[in-house]
């Protein structure tokens, strides 16, 4: 069975029992603010729903670290905060090389 029909079927699913009556925004068409692209939007609607998948989470983490590597006073300050930089960005470029590979 593909993946789109299994989609298609849990929302089929979700309808009949109800689960998506009442939702926020039932009936608006989907803000494309962003660069519109699925991934946008998905993360987005995710955002909303206060559930940011861990590559969101990655990326506000890689951004915060690299203001405090710009504000480091010494050098063993900035040598600290660029460990944990290339930390956080060697596990940002994983999640994202595993996504790019799972929606292949």
């Amino acid at each position: 069975m593909k993946f789109s029909d299994m989609a298609e079927r849990q929302i089929l699913k979700a309808q009949a029992e109800g689960q998506l009556d009442d939702l926020k925004g039932a009936g608006k068409p989907l803000s494309m603010a962003g660069d519109g692209s699925a991934d946008a939007i998905g993360f987005r609607i995710m955002a909303e729903a206060g559930a940011l998948p861990r590559e969101i989470q990655l990326r506000k983490a890689v951004e915060e670290q690299t203001r405090i590597l710009a504000a480091a006073p010494d050098d063993e300050g900035r040598k600290q905060a660029m460990k944990k930089l290339a930390d956080l960005q060697l596990r940002l470029d994983i999640e994202q090389e595993a996504r790019r590979r799972f929606y292949r």
